[in-house]
């Protein structure tokens, strides 16, 4: 069982949150220009294209957070990167999930455009993503 004080404290180092916002622009631009991309350039419903440029996001976020925010964690074999990859995505799925709620409520109740509700979103889910890539995919509480 995780003891959930000493998983947040080992997950609020100033260090690896700076790394993981930093991580985090790199992946908002990704969507942003995918969400663009496909709502403006090929008419895709906004709530659809979010689904795509999210998991674009995910894997280009990932691919940084491996090498960079979490490289002293985790066992380095494929089968090691590849738990973490499938790990990262399902996580991630929480933080998707707030995201594309809030895109869609906003958006469709509100009337707000799609950029700023997706920026919205984005930021709603930040913290969800960040717990839960702590604790586990890369499991910094071990």
């Amino acid at each position: 069982m995780v003891d959930l004080r000493t998983a947040f404290a080992d997950a609020i180092q100033f260090t690896r949150i700076w790394q993981f916002v930093a991580v985090g622009a790199v992946g908002t631009a990704c969507d942003f220009a995918v969400l663009i991309g496909l709502v403006e350039l090929f008419d895709v419903w906004p709530v659809a294209a979010k689904i795509v440029s999210a998991e674009t996001a995910i894997v280009v976020m990932f691919a940084i957070n491996e090498t960079w925010t979490f490289a002293s964690w985790g066992v380095d074999t494929f089968r090691g990167i590849l738990r973490r990859l499938l790990t990262s995505n399902l996580v991630r799925l929480g933080g998707m999930a707030v995201a594309t709620v809030v895109l869609a409520i906003l958006t469709t109740q509100y009337g707000v455009s799609y950029i700023l509700a997706n920026a919205a979103g984005i930021a709603a889910g930040f913290t969800v993503n960040y717990m839960m890539e702590n604790l586990f995919t890369w499991r910094t509480h071990r």
